[in-house]
């Protein structure tokens, strides 16, 4: 009954921190309605594997390792913050590049590794995730913890990651939703460039 007690716990705070807005969701918004449902999926696989990183990181303490560490967690935090802005920037500049709906379908999807990768590295170099994860692991979880209900919680935490963003992707990917997208195309890519850019300079900042 503990074990059941500390699962659900886990999931619903895991629940809320997919839902809240951050780096993983605007990339995940992005590359659903930018490429394609398939995108977007992928991508929801990407995001799975770094939860998974970051369970490793933390089950093995690294994470709190890293966070001890000035120095590793600041290479962390701007690896983090270099690769937001880096989307950021590929996202405004694609703005200019692409002005009309023929041009925009010349770029219907990328490759589904490149997907995954894109989802992977927003993950695992996002230092909130990591420090979300250390506090989880050391306040809810702690080191006592049964290898069993570990397991089963790695796979909670994973599958409802994975589940999440492809819920957003499979939204996202509505005829209804693309077409508003045609029609505010240039606008939305400017939008999302500034939100990960923004946020790879709050990174920073705070």
């Amino acid at each position: 009954m503990e074990n059941l007690s500390l699962i659900a716990t886990v999931g619903f705070i895991h629940l809320l921190a997919l839902i809240s807005p951050g780096p993983d969701f605007v990339v995940a918004c992005s590359n659903s309605i930018q490429y394609s449902k398939k995108t977007g999926l992928w991508t929801a696989v990407g995001f799975g594997i770094g939860v998974s990183v970051h369970i490793c990181f933390a089950f093995f303490g690294l994470s709190w390792l890293v966070s001890q560490s000035g120095y590793a967690f600041n290479i962390v935090k701007y690896m983090g913050a270099g690769y937001l802005i880096y989307l950021g920037i590929n996202s405004i500049i694609s703005n200019k590049m692409f002005s009309t709906v023929s041009e925009r379908q010349n770029k219907k999807s990328i490759k589904w590794f490149e997907a995954v990768a894109n989802g992977l590295l927003t993950n695992i170099l996002n230092p909130k995730a990591t420090l979300f994860f250390i506090s989880l692991f050391t306040l809810v979880v702690g080191p006592g913890v049964d290898y069993m209900v570990m397991i089963f919680l790695t796979f909670v935490l994973i599958s409802s990651t994975i589940l999440w963003f492809s819920l957003v992707a499979i939204f996202l990917s509505q005829n209804k939703i693309r077409e508003l997208f045609e029609r505010f195309q240039l606008k939305l890519n400017l939008f999302f460039g500034i939100i990960l850019a923004l946020a790879g300079i709050g990174v920073v900042w705070f």
